[in-house]
């Protein structure tokens, strides 16, 4: 094979993702535990049970990166490989991976790709990246274009609980207790793969127009740009969203997924996140 794409579980991308495209797809999972049980971010994890346990009263949970063996066995699969992580601001995935590659025989064949964000971004540069792998580029100018693309990708999000992001320091806790105020709801941004309020909503009515009316004013006119929006038990709350960005944008090209593991332990229930 002659291009792979190895991508964290915190893309919230289906293994079949890349079927047809020639392009070999590998997902490497991070791991939650919760008390006495580890979560390992793969098809099948109970997620349900995992957002379940986390409701008992001061228990304990935290996530942890794949090691640098599990990127690195993966490298002889491909003549080329390019892997895209979680945000390096909230993960050590990404210098386990980085790690990785320069332990590898054939580094200069290895990229490895810092999202500054998490879940629909990863899959935006994963889809970026197969766009530039069919047009035929050389490795170094796919290289060049898909870090350029990553810096023109936007994520914001609106979650009801920030409990994990707080507690496992993803997240200050002033911020936290300001986000959790219950007559506000915040609207966040990843800014340089960081964690920033940027807006604070009275009551949830204004909540989902507000964030699509941010986005017309990120897309400049773009009507035509993909966007994800990843949502934890939140379907309603994604749909909701769909149909204001539609309305207020003008775009039809919104595609809504479930989370996995690792993004529900960190949004909890009813967390939506909107990539573009």
């Amino acid at each position: 094979m002659k291009y792979q794409i190895i991508v964290d579980s915190c893309a919230d991308l289906d293994n079949n993702h890349l079927d047809g495209t020639g392009i070999g797809l590998k997902i490497v999972p991070l791991t939650i535990n919760v008390g006495d049980k580890e979560y390992v971010d793969l098809e099948g994890v109970n997620i349900d049970e995992m957002l379940n346990e986390l409701k008992t009263p001061k228990i304990k949970s935290s996530s942890a990166c794949p090691s640098p063996e599990s990127f690195e066995r993966e490298f002889q699969n491909a003549e080329y490989t390019f892997v895209v992580t979680i945000t390096s601001k909230l993960s050590g995935c990404y210098n386990s991976a980085l790690l990785a590659e320069n332990n590898y025989a054939d580094s200069a064949h290895v990229h490895v790709i810092d999202s500054k964000a998490v879940s629909g971004t990863e899959i935006l540069i994963v889809d970026k990246l197969v766009e530039l792998i069919k047009a035929d580029l050389d490795f170094d100018t796919i290289v060049h274009e898909i870090e350029k693309f990553r810096d023109n990708c936007t994520l914001l999000f609106s979650l009801q609980r920030f409990d994990n992001l707080v507690n496992n320091g993803r997240m200050s806790r002033i911020a936290g207790i300001i986000a959790s105020t219950i007559s506000l709801k915040p609207i966040c941004k990843a800014v340089d793969g960081e964690i920033k309020i940027i807006k604070k909503i009275i009551g949830s009515k204004q909540l989902f127009p507000k964030i699509a009316w941010m986005i017309k004013d990120e897309l400049k006119g773009d009507t035509n740009r993909k966007i994800i929006i990843s949502h934890c038990h939140g379907e309603e709350e994604a749909n909701i969203l769909k149909e204001q960005i539609e309305k207020i944008c003008e775009d039809k090209n919104i595609v809504i997924i479930p989370m996995k593991a690792l993004t529900s332990y960190y949004a909890l229930e009813k967390g939506v996140i909107v990539c573009f």
